[in-house]
């Protein structure tokens, strides 16, 4: 960093940047309170509703890692996207200003387009039919794709185990709220410290966590869902998901990035 009285480089002044919107984002959990309309409706919904819809993003977690990965990854150019990567890297390298940072940010959000219309398109049409647990697989897929397209564009892998558990703690960290957002938060920036003292957790367990939390979310926007034609409202939510979820995953590897480029600088 930069001796005080010195001028900030755009790498300093983009991390100050995300500061500002993490300050932000810990106020807002701080101040959280759930609806009472909606702990009103979630108190209605059977028990054994949560459990099946926990299992179900546990199973469609598991089953993606394991299979999905591979299908994921003909919707987009690997190649392509680590190759722009690289242009875009070299152009902060060499000449490191904001519009270059400015670039980076911009082609990245683009993509964003495509995926929340798929994540709209495919929500809706099974609301439609009723359609609600199958959906998740669906839905998943399109929010690991978004993932997935974001660690290449910032130069990250996504295959490895480490990597694996790095993305399952952002996404559950994505879906909590109050003092849960916090302290997942906190976990998500401890993979940001070099030789940091951090509790390990498994990637078994992780899934579990991270399941836990999108079903948490999710119960009510998914029990709306299974109903016919009704459902379409649970559907109109998948975007809304969408939306939230990969800001914050955007956020996080962006500021992994610029950390990366500050400590080699």
């Amino acid at each position: 960093m930069n001796n005080k009285g010195t001028k900030k480089t755009p790498i300093e002044r983009a991390l100050d940047s995300i500061v500002r919107k993490e300050a932000g984002l810990t106020k807002q959990a701080k101040q959280y309170q759930t609806a009472g309309w909606r702990k009103s409706l979630e108190q209605k919904i059977p028990p054994r509703v949560y459990e099946n819809l926990k299992l179900a993003f546990c199973k469609a977690f598991e089953l993606i890692f394991e299979k999905g990965t591979v299908l994921i990854e003909k919707t987009y150019s690997k190649n392509e996207i680590e190759l722009d990567f690289q242009i875009h890297d070299y152009a902060v390298e060499l000449k490191g200003g904001k519009k270059e940072l400015r670039q980076l940010k911009t082609s990245i959000d683009r993509g964003n387009f495509v995926n929340m219309a798929v994540s709209t398109a495919e929500g809706i049409g099974l609301g439609v039919l009723g359609v609600g647990l199958p959906d998740i697989v669906l839905f998943l897929s399109v929010i690991l794709k978004g993932t997935y397209e974001t660690a290449l564009q910032y130069g990250f892998s996504y295959d490895t185990p480490q990597e694996k558990l790095f993305i399952l703690k952002l996404l559950e960290a994505s879906m909590s709220k109050g003092e849960q957002w916090i302290a997942c938060n906190a976990e998500v920036d401890g993979f940001f410290v070099p030789n940091a003292v951090r509790t390990e957790t498994g990637l078994k367990e992780q899934l579990g966590r991270t399941a836990d939390a999108f079903a948490a979310d999710m119960l009510l926007a998914k029990f709306v869902q299974g109903i016919p034609v009704a459902g379409i409202l649970g559907g109109i939510s998948n975007p809304v998901y969408y939306r939230r979820i990969l800001s914050y995953v955007q956020l996080k590897y962006r500021k992994r990035y610029l950390m990366q480029k500050e400590e080699t600088r």
